[in-house]
């Protein structure tokens, strides 16, 4: 969902559940030097609203914070939340690429689960099918019309100019996957209210997947288990998480059955990948958003799945000065939706 084409500078541009976040670069050679960031908390209510009051306070929360990070361009890529877009990796007949697109939307009505008419259709070739010969891989994804057309007006009332879409879940893996890698990776974002799943291979998405158990759900689970306030959950969860032993694992017993919620539909999706590419196996699983800092989470990925668990670094593809890393490390896990909308190609 893209119209890049002859536009030399742009920002990222993540609407988040609990907050919005920008992140300008600039092009320099191999690499992308940052140049601005910034980003706003915002109220899930406010985010998560479709009426117009509230489509407008958020629309001038964004006006404010452009204003205040000095961006040096009205362009902007925006990404869409992974809850509202379906993609998926499909196979087509092998066609020339004129023919493919007609024969995609051809077929779009058995791929995609809303009616084609009243959906914004994208989608990319991706290279020979593993399971048939005579087709190709593509990847598909479809937004319904009302959401974009809604945010696109949210976006240009303050006078920006939208170059791209890009749904959420394929900006992730350009941000924290190693340039290069090969063999299969495994991003988890984990929010507030979901998480985003991809497994890229290739610097391709080959599956995404939204999952709707987050933080939230992990400290609703310790509030209600261990009878305490919802601030005081946040706290136990962020300072003793899945460490068996802390709290002689009160908190532990508290949330582990919703983390294990997460952990099996993460399963299905492993599971899933492997039928489909049977001769490959993911190499690691890089884990960012609200849960890539609860105590020992990583360290329980890791000895379900037999996969090495990385906390994932958003702006490990980006250059910037050495004596800002500790500022940005810190604030890694929320921008990897953003440096990922930022480092699309132009």
């Amino acid at each position: 969902m893209s119209i890049l084409s002859g536009v030399s500078s742009f920002f990222g541009l993540d609407i988040g559940t609990t907050a919005v976040r920008l992140v300008e670069l600039k092009n320099t050679g191999q690499t992308k030097t940052l140049m601005k960031y910034a980003y706003v908390p915002v109220d899930i209510k406010l985010s998560q609203s479709d009426s117009k009051a509230d489509q407008q306070k958020l629309a001038s929360l964004i006006a404010n914070l452009v204003n205040e990070a000095n961006v040096d361009t009205k362009n902007v890529a925006v990404g869409l939340p992974s809850s509202r877009v379906f993609t998926t990796v499909a196979d087509v007949d092998r066609l020339p690429e004129n023919e493919l697109g007609k024969a995609i939307m051809y077929q779009a009505d058995s791929l995609i689960p809303t009616p084609p008419a009243e959906s914004k259709i994208d989608w990319a070739l991706i290279g020979d099918s593993p399971k048939d010969k005579t087709k190709c891989e593509i990847l598909l994804s479809s937004v319904p019309n009302k959401f974009i057309e809604e945010r696109l007006d949210l976006v240009e009332s303050i006078g920006l100019n939208v170059v791209a879409f890009e749904p959420e879940n394929l900006a992730l893996p350009r941000a924290l996957v190693p340039a290069g890698a090969t063999l299969p990776q495994l991003v988890l974002d984990i929010g507030q209210t979901g998480t985003d799943l991809v497994i890229s291979m290739g610097e391709a998405p080959r599956l995404t997947r939204f999952i709707p158990t987050g933080v939230e759900a992990i400290i609703r689970s310790a509030q209600q288990n261990l009878n305490i306030d919802d601030k005081q959950a946040q706290q136990f969860v962020y300072k003793f998480g899945v460490s068996k032993e802390k709290l002689e694992g009160q908190v532990y017993q508290a949330i582990i059955s919703t983390v294990d919620l997460l952990v099996n539909e993460i399963d299905k999706s492993i599971k899933f990948f492997q039928t489909r590419y049977p001769d490959t196996k993911i190499e690691r699983i890089i884990v960012t958003g609200g849960a890539a800092t609860i105590p020992e989470f990583p360290l329980y990925l890791a000895n379900k799945f037999g996969i090495n668990v990385e906390i994932g670094n958003a702006w490990r593809n980006v250059a910037f000065a050495a004596d800002r890393q500790n500022e940005l490390l810190a604030i890694s896990n929320q921008f990897s939706v953003a440096v990922g909308l930022a480092e699309r190609s132009e």
